[in-house]
Order: C-alpha cells, then structure tokens, then sequence
C-alpha cells in the first residue's frame, strides 16, 4: 500500500516517465513532492477578450482553435506547437515549446480555456506556454488536467480538487516537466498526506491559531484564495522557524558549555596595522572591531554576526580578529562561499599581513597552498571543516555569508576539535540586510555588529533601467569608458539559451559581443561549469586588465574585488530579486572611482510596470535595508518558499509574522529545552529534529 515513503514510480498513474523527471528535481518519494512548495502563484480573473488584451498581463482566454502545426525551430533541438484561437472577434497566437504531442492530441475545432503571460515577442501579440484546459460547446470546463494522458489519471484529479484563479507555479527543471504535468502528479498524492503526524506540540497550534499539518499541504498546493494561501504558509513557515530555533538554541547549549582559548588583544600591534593601512577605518568599522576583540578576549565562545551592506569593509574587520588571533599562537580559520572568492582572500591577505610573517595557507577542492596544520591562518570553502589538521590548535573560525555555513557545521568543529572542553570562536560576516529588532529577534542572545557606511570617499553607484532602444546609446557609454582604461561586467541570468525561458544568455550573446558589438576590446566568459584553471587564468586576466569586458553568470555575485571595473550591465535583470542585484552591484563599487549598473528587462517585462517599478527602487536607493524592506512590500512574502526550499532562511518568511510571533517562536524553543532538553515527551519533535538535514544558520 502507497505511503510517504513510497517511490513516486510505484503510485498508480504517474509513471517511470514521470517519475524520471522529478528524480532531476531531487523528488523521489511521495514526502518530497508533497513538500515541495509552489514559489509563487498566478492569479487568472474572469475570461478577457482578445482584443482586450495587453502585453505582459497574465490573462485567460477561451477560444476555437482555426490552425495547429508542430515544426522544428531554427534550433534542431527546439519543437515547437503553434496556433491560432479565435473567440469570436480577434484571433490570438499560441506557442508551446517541446510538446509535440499537442498538435496530435488538440485539433482543428476544439475549444480550449487558456491561462497565461502576454507577449509581443513573436511580432505579434502572443501567448507562450500557455497551461490549458480543453472546453465542451455549451458545457462548463472539464478537466483535462494532465498533458500525459497515459501517465495522468485525469478523472480523479479533476473530480476532487476544483479549479480557481489561482495557479500555482513551481520551479522546473530542463526536460519534458511541465506546470500541468506537476501540478496533476501532486493532486494523485496529496490524498497520502493523511499519513502525516502532526509534530507540532498542541499547545504552541492553540495559542498562535495555525492549522494543521496535513490541511497547510492541501491550501499551499491548491487554494481557493489569498486567505488560503496565507493561513498555509504561516503554518509551514513557522514550523521552519521554531524549528530553527530549537536547532539552534539546542546547538547553542553545547557551545555555551565549552570554554574558548583567550586571545588577548594585541593593541600595539593592531594599531601598527591600522595606521598602515592607506585609507582610514570608518568608525563603523572602528565599532565593530573594538567589539569582536572584546569577546575574543574572553573565555567564553564569541557568537557574533559582523553585518555591513556591500562593499562597507567587513573583511578588513575580520581581518584584524585574524591577526589578533594568529599574534596569540592560535589559528584562524576564514570560509568563503566560493573557491575564486576563497583565492582571492588568500592573495588579499597575504599582502595586508606580509610584514608578520604568518604562515598562510589556501585549502580548497581545487588548491592547496601550505600545510594547513603547521598554519597561522587557513583559508578556503566549507571543506575546511572536513580536515582534521585544520582544527588544531583553532582559536577563531569566521564565515563569509553565513546563510550558506550551517549548525551541523559548527557542531562538527566542536566534535571534531577534541582538544579538551574547548571550541573555537564563531564570527560570521553577513551583507544580507535585516533590520536589528528582527536580528534580535530570531537570533535572541547572539552579539550583533554592524557596519552601517560605507568607506570615506566612496562614491554611490549611478544605476539606470533602460529599455532595448537606448541600448546602443549605452554600449557608446561602456566603449569610451573603457577607452579611458575601465573594465565592466556584462551579467545573465543562464549560461546557455533554455527553450523555456525567453532571456538572454551568456554563451549566446558571446559571440555577438566579442565579435560584432565590442570587437575592439578584449572580451571574456566565466561561469560555474568551467574547470578550474580556466576560471582562475580569466580572473587574473581580468586583475591585470588584459580583458576589458567579463561576460559572466552570477558567479561574480559574492566579494569579487576589482577596483578597476566600474561597469556592471545586467541583462535580464527582472529575473534578479532586489537583493541578488544589488550584490551584482557591489562588483563595481570597490574604488573611489565613478560606477554604473545598467539594468535591461527582457523585452516582454519592460512594459510591465511593477516590474519596472521594483527595478527602479535600485534607482533611488543605495542600501541593501531599503532594498530588502521595498522587495518585502512589492512581494508580499509570495516567494518565501523559494528560499525556504534552498536550504538557508530568508527575510519573506518574517513578513508572515509580526515581530510578537516571532519572539514566541524563540521562546516556545527556549522553555521546551529548559524542561525537557532530551524531548522525552515530545517524541514526534524530537523525530523530526533527528531528521532535520537542512542546515540553518546558527546564529
């Protein structure tokens, strides 16, 4: 009998076929569908008329179908199904990519309810992809739900689960996967939720009034409305965020437990160091060190979150803990998101402290500089946790963009540091913007320090959307700013072109950039799927100026340092949220030179006028806590489960709660572990606090 564990292959109706494809969005079993969130919703009013329509409003429309064709598009792999609908007045263009079966499963005559985005990217207005539901004259819609007839039992799903206006649309993965096709696959499941047992303790369900478990998994899949939607993601997303607590909070119990080397502050030294440097320390900078040293200084493990906006000179401040630390004979040990951001640390630091002598050592996947366990100071990625030579004699571990460096990782430095009762100190570096009453909040007794300028003479970037007519008065402006010796980042949203997402890719723009547009300067592409070499040969080049246009993915989001570029153009920058983009433009703003980011929509979203409007926030502000407040207040929090599904917590999840909710999900966490810290009467939590292997961020 078909339960949560069961593998989707073996439920009646979905199919080998099917099942394949999930596999690719890590969706084995009936729980990992079932938990797998829809990122945002489409909502479809009444039916509009064709000749009502306007580009780039998600619409529903219904019409007869006068022409159906399949062909091969300019590319051989791409199939396309196009057709005409009329409704009576106007006839409507339709394109589906990679789903030849339609023009053998619709037909000339048959009446369709199509829901979908607008375009005009075809030359004429155009639905593309549309989700479509097939019409019987004089009758109400049927449900024809699925797009795999032999895979989809169309009558079950249709029968229990009525339709509305509101879609849920879910991230895909490349392939034959489609809204329909997923969204009929969870409708077959959802009746197994019913083997869900409700973990929650009572008590904390009565007094916040949240819904039950197995009822917030039927409202987030399919709701009749925005209520519904709301009630379901409070449910699922405190249980994320009191379970977070109680990781943490039960981590946090260890680590309180352990005593910390002393790392007695060196002052003559540190202020040797500082007066150096070539510029001065702002004083938030000043603030922030004095307190990071303060609590080195202490017997007692240092937790503390160091947070500054992009480009505010947190790793200088980290810097100086590192110095400390290594003047003590203890090492310090410096995690970064990336290997390229992982070397160039190592090239920074090593001439900021050359004048000490230190032994410094880079440990990653790929590089390996010195001997980790004769080190002053170590740097690389998460890896460094998995050597045990990196652990000895450990005194300070700090960690670059802390969303990414979990409470199990902290927990496995302190079980694999077996030196005593000690553990190490805990910094961690942060430029995701959350406002210090909801840092309070959620991180309850964790020590805060934040950097809230920028440095002196630093100037803010000019940013710009443009629309695709101004962009060869833009490619002018690039061109004679790299003829005055500049360097700029042109930014995509996908390395190769996808039959499913109308933007412009890396690879595919290249060749027009290099050899047509740009073919005077010396241009460059860098993605993740390079080898190692490759990537680290293109960095350099780019160091030392021999490349003046970086072509590039967002694998130059996180600390990328060259003072140099002072251009960053983001195509597709509608597929960016606010935060992503204004780390992009971080990239150029490392100098006291001028900097610019100009930001291009895709051509079917620059007539949208939230999405220009939330484009344009980037216009008027400068810091990553308006961004993140102005995101919050445009999103509604309607894409929270789109980070909760990463592995790491965002700011959309607080924006279901208020400040009060979120106090009590820390202190329920707090008293369950003062009277039961082993859980012995809380079976089920305890369970699922076993089982939790998303990595949530201890602080």
């Amino acid at each position: 009998m078909a339960n949560l564990n069961s593998n989707l292959k073996e439920i009646k109706g979905i199919g080998e076929k099917t099942s394949v494809i999930l596999k690719k969005l890590g969706l084995s079993t009936v729980s990992d569908l079932l938990f797998y969130f829809p990122f945002r919703y489409e909502q479809y009013e009444n039916v509009t008329e064709i000749s009502d329509l306007k580009i780039g409003e998600n619409v529903k429309v219904q019409g007869e179908i006068e022409l159906i064709e399949g062909r091969r598009g300019r590319k051989r792999k791409m199939h396309l199904t196009e057709a005409l609908i009329n409704d009576g007045r106007e006839t409507l263009k339709v394109i589906w990519f990679n789903q030849p079966y339609l023009a053998k499963s619709l037909k000339v005559g048959d009446r369709l309810s199509l829901s979908g985005k607008i375009s005009d990217s075809y030359g004429q207005l155009t639905m593309v992809s549309p989700e479509y539901e097939r019409m019987k004259i004089g009758e109400e819609l049927i449900g024809k739900i699925g797009t795999n007839e032999k895979e989809v039992n169309e009558k079950n799903s249709s029968e229990k689960y009525a339709p509305t206006n509101l879609v849920p649309i879910y991230h895909l993965t490349e392939g034959h996967l489609t809204q329909k096709l997923l969204r009929t696959t969870i409708k077959k499941i959802l009746p197994l939720g019913s083997g869900l047992k409700e973990w929650l303790p009572k008590d904390i369900i009565k007094e916040l009034k949240l819904i039950p478990l197995q009822e917030s998994l039927s409202l987030i899949h399919f709701p009749k409305d925005e209520k519904e939607i709301k009630r379901a993601k409070q449910r699922l997303a405190f249980s994320n965020l009191f379970l977070r607590q109680l990781k943490s909070q039960s981590i946090k119990k260890i680590i309180k437990s352990k005593s910390a080397p002393k790392i007695n502050f060196q002052e003559e030294e540190t202020r040797n160091f500082v007066n150096s440097l070539p510029f001065k320390l702002t004083d938030g900078q000043k603030k922030s060190a004095w307190e990071i040293l303060k609590d080195l200084d202490k017997n007692q493990p240092m937790s503390r979150l160091l947070e500054g906006d992009v480009g505010s000179g947190k790793t200088l401040v980290a810097v100086i803990a590192m110095l400390n630390t290594a003047l003590n004979a203890k090492k310090a040990a410096l995690m970064v998101p990336s290997e390229i951001l992982a070397a160039q640390h190592f090239k920074t630091i090593s001439k900021l402290l050359e004048a000490y002598n230190f032994k410094i050592t880079l440990k990653t996947r790929s590089y390996k500089i010195g001997n980790p366990e004769e080190a002053d100071l170590v740097i690389g990625t998460q890896t460094l946790i998995q050597e045990k030579s990196v652990l000895k004699n450990l005194g300070l571990v700090i960690v670059d963009e802390q969303h990414r460096f979990g409470v199990n990782q902290r927990k496995k430095i302190i079980d694999l540091n077996k030196e005593g009762n000690s553990s190490p100190h805990f910094l961690s570096l942060t430029a995701t913007p959350i406002p210090r009453s909801l840092s309070l909040a959620i991180y309850g007794d964790l020590d805060l320090s934040l950097i809230d300028e920028l440095p002196l003479g630093r100037k803010k970037t000019k940013t710009k959307v443009y629309r695709e007519s101004e962009r060869e008065k833009v490619y002018d402006f690039i061109k004679k700013e790299i003829k005055n010796g500049r360097q700029a980042f042109f930014v995509y949203p996908l390395i190769k072109a996808s039959d499913k997402i109308s933007f412009k890719s890396a690879q595919e723009e290249y060749e027009k950039i290099a050899d047509a547009d740009f073919k005077e300067f010396k241009v460059a592409l860098i993605h993740g799927k390079l080898k190692k070499d490759e990537k680290e040969k293109i960095m350099a080049d780019f160091a030392t100026k021999k490349i003046d246009i970086l072509m590039a993915t967002t694998v130059i989001e996180v600390g990328i340092d060259i003072p140099n570029a002072t251009i960053i153009l983001i195509e597709g920058a509608n597929r960016f949220g606010l935060a992503q983009l204004h780390q992009l433009r971080g990239r150029v703003n490392r100098s006291n030179l001028e900097s610019y980011c100009f930001l291009f929509p895709s051509n079917d979203e620059i007539k949208n006028e939230k999405t220009v409007e939330r484009l344009e926030s980037l216009e008027k502000y400068s810091r990553g806590l308006d961004l993140a407040k102005i995101d919050l207040s445009l999103r509604g929090g309607g894409e929270v489960f789109g980070s909760y599904q990463s592995g790491f917590f965002d700011l959309s999840v607080l924006a279901l709660f208020d400040l009060e909710t979120i106090k009590k999900s820390r202190d329920f966490a707090y008293k369950i572990l003062e009277e039961d810290k082993d859980l012995k009467n809380y079976p089920l939590l305890k369970a699922k606090l076993g089982a939790l292997d998303r990595d949530f961020h201890l602080e």
